[in-house]
């Protein structure tokens, strides 16, 4: 969910088995603090596995870690579904208008893929920002819901935000010290990892905004299908779009999925459709070094000149510059979405 990063999320960073020594940089504030002292073991565990970097993937899948050293300029992402916490210092998600605070008294989770800006508030190289990210199976959760659907109180939320800001609680971190511990414990990652991360998906949909998840992961619902056409898209940014098709296909009529995609997403379709591109653009003329041009065509443009203006308005730099930029900072940066899809696009979404 950080920023750019040369190559680090493709790294595998296994646990060496030692004992984890208190480092000078993880400034432990006093037991007095509860949050503090919670969260103290994680931000050990993540400063030990980001030295030098400021993303590291981990041996357990779905498990990132992330580090700054300074405060960042506010930068556009593409963010996952995912559980967040800042275990050390404090970060800032944009999801248009809307802005989500969270530091490690508070946990953000983002149920379905959001294209967002982040920035890094408080950081310093005495005390570092540290955070991790685990991303959600949606299936996994789906499962879990339906076989405990008759011990939650009904959701009678209207449809709103797939990003929400929720109270860590000393639940939640103790299934995430556990997990993090594993790292020391390769052998058992296969075996332990996958029920303590099903403990996690529980914690958050039991919480209090759970609700907002269950609105996802609950088949059939309006924000299930909203979730199911944005995996379409994610595969067919390329193709022109017909938003009609697109609400066919989920089975809505216009008018309902557009306002359900934008209490979503906090954008229309087209605009979604739009952000994908222009992402995926910058990501391969970072990869692959390819020009303006060639980029803007591969991910649908026909016209240069109009990706150029678009890519701009974005980013807020011309692609050439811009790229430059990123390749003096830190490199390309991680990108969620698939190749556009060649074969036929599934009659369901």
């Amino acid at each position: 969910m950080a920023g750019g990063t040369r190559g680090a999320s493709l790294a595998k960073v296994v646990g060496t088995g030692r004992s984890c020594p208190l480092s000078s940089e993880v400034n432990v504030p006093p037991a007095t603090d509860p949050i503090a002292e919670l969260s103290a073991p994680l931000a050990r565990a993540v400063a030990r596995r980001t030295e030098g970097a400021i993303e590291a993937a981990t041996a357990i899948p779905g498990l990132n870690f992330y580090r700054r050293e300074t405060p960042t300029e506010s930068c556009a992402c593409v963010v996952e579904p995912c559980v967040a916490l800042v275990v050390q210092g404090a970060k800032r998600m944009s999801l248009g208008h809307d802005h989500y605070h969270y530091d490690p008294s508070r946990f953000l989770v983002t149920s379905l893929d959001l294209p967002a800006t982040m920035q890094v508030l408080s950081a310093s190289p005495e005390r570092p920002y540290l955070g991790l990210a685990l991303r959600l199976d949606l299936r996994v959760m789906s499962e879990l819901l339906l076989h405990a659907r008759a011990g939650l109180a009904r959701d009678d939320v209207a449809t709103e935000r797939g990003m929400v800001v929720g109270q860590t609680t000393p639940a939640l971190f103790d299934a995430f010290t556990r997990l993090l511990a594993l790292l020391d414990e390769p052998a058992s990652i296969p075996v332990l990892a996958p029920m303590i991360q099903r403990e996690i998906y529980w914690r958050v949909l039991t919480s209090e905004q759970g609700a907002r998840l269950r609105q996802i992961v609950s088949v059939g619902s309006q924000g299930h299908r909203v979730a199911h056409a944005i995996e379409w898209l994610k595969t067919h940014y390329a193709e022109p779009l017909r938003v009609e098709a697109l609400a066919e296909r989920s089975q809505m009529s216009l008018s309902t999925f557009h306002h359900h995609f934008r209490q979503l997403t906090a954008m229309s379709p087209i605009q979604f459709q739009k952000w994908l591109r222009l992402t995926a653009a910058r990501h391969s003329m970072l990869a692959e070094d390819l020009d303006a041009a060639t980029a803007a065509y591969r991910v649908g443009y026909e016209s240069a000149s109009q990706f150029s203006r678009e890519y701009a308005r974005l980013f807020g730099a011309p692609p050439r510059r811009d790229v430059e930029t990123l390749r003096q900072q830190a490199g390309p940066p991680p990108a969620v979405m698939r190749r556009p899809s060649t074969s036929p696009a599934p009659s369901q979404p």
